[in-house]
């Protein structure tokens, strides 16, 4: 099973928020996920960006793959 570490939008219309989860590459972008690690919320100023890092770290180790948006938050964190 390939593991992607991803965004899932929330939120009502024109105000999104995001959980970072990790699921299954082949699901879709808001569809069942394995496990939440954190949550990023744009529309506060300066962003809100949520992650735990162990569990971050875990999956990083067992081979998921970040997108290319959470790959970002995850070093602006200092996980990456």
């Amino acid at each position: 099973m390939a593991t992607a570490i991803r965004l899932a939008r929330r939120g009502s219309k024109k105000h999104p928020t995001y959980r970072i989860v990790v699921a299954d590459s082949r699901r879709a972008r808001d569809g069942r996920f394995i496990e939440t690690i954190g949550y990023y919320n744009p529309q506060n100023d300066p962003s809100v960006i949520e992650v735990d890092e162990t569990k971050a770290k875990q999956w990083l180790e067992c081979g998921a793959q970040p997108s290319d948006t959470v790959r970002k938050l995850l070093s602006l964190k200092g996980i990456v």
